[in-house]
């Protein structure tokens, strides 16, 4: 949970421009979180979501600590204790914020969200970065991140969140929004590495992914056994998953399974099983 980071971050040509779309499109995603977190009651804030061990308010306030060290720079410190969810190096991270705002009141953690996010889109307007490639001064925990993968993930981990928050307390929506779209697109990118190394196919297995709203997906495991995107989309490919985008989130952002009916599988049908077993590629 908290730091989601798909698999393949493969580097693309594109136009210094690039990481403009992802600053508006987090920027979007934060408005929304926002929007919603404003309509909850304060028995909402209480309500366990599908992430173990996280509530809505441990949620919220995982968030406002990655966009307070963003904002500026100042890192969190607390004791973590062991628990059944908190896993690794980073779960004991992304647990920081979570305890430090464990008893503060909902209106402050979601004032703590606008005001520092404000600040990262300011500073981000007044300084934007050019280089996909370079590091950025400044990323939570110090993980080794590009300016590329720091960009694209803040939005999908804020609209993951938000997704989290609206199946727990009942309000599901928002899944044509700019952050819904970013994030089926950047999940579906692990879907080679999920068919060639979390599954294992052979080589020459070739797999279609199909997510209601997105161009197809297709990829094929070469002599080296990696999967990589094919240029064209094969009409019989040993595999195809079609399925909406909701259960596509929930199933790649390794949240729960989805329902058996929006999930359909041609082909090689146990290979498919397989496929969406393995689905989740995000800690």
């Amino acid at each position: 949970m908290g730091l989601l980071t798909p698999v393949s971050d493969a580097p693309t040509v594109a136009p210094m421009s690039e990481l403009a779309p992802y600053v508006d499109v987090w920027w979007h995603s934060v408005g929304d979180l926002l929007e919603l977190l404003e309509s909850l009651d304060d028995a909402d804030w209480d309500t366990p979501t599908d992430l173990p061990g996280w509530d809505v308010r441990a949620v919220a306030a995982h968030t406002a600590h990655l966009e307070r060290v963003l904002a500026t720079g100042e890192e969190e410190h607390a004791e973590v204790p062991e628990a059944p969810h908190i896993t690794g190096l980073m779960g004991m991270y992304t647990e920081i914020g979570v305890i430090n705002r464990r008893t503060t009141p909902p209106a402050q953690i979601i004032e703590e969200i606008r005001t520092h996010t404000a600040a990262r889109h300011e500073q981000l307007l007044a300084d934007p970065p050019t280089d996909p490639d370079a590091v950025p001064e400044r990323v939570f925990g110090g993980v080794p991140w590009t300016w590329r993968t720091l960009l694209r993930n803040r939005p999908l981990d804020v609209f993951l969140h938000e997704q989290d928050i609206r199946r727990a307390v009942g309000r599901p929506g928002n899944l044509d929004s700019p952050g819904a779209v970013h994030t089926a697109d950047y999940l579906a990118e692990s879907f080679g590495f999920v068919l060639a190394k979390k599954v294992g196919a052979p080589t020459g297995t070739t797999a279609v992914l199909e997510i209601e709203g997105h161009a197809p997906y297709a990829f094929g495991v070469g002599d080296d056994g990696r999967g990589r995107r094919l240029d064209v989309v094969p009409e019989q490919p040993t595999v195809r998953v079609s399925t909406d985008r909701e259960s596509f989130l929930v199933l790649a952002g390794g949240r729960r399974e989805a329902e058996p009916t929006r999930v359909v599988l041609t082909g090689d049908t146990a290979l498919g099983e397989q496929l969406v077993a393995s689905m989740a590629t995000t800690p």
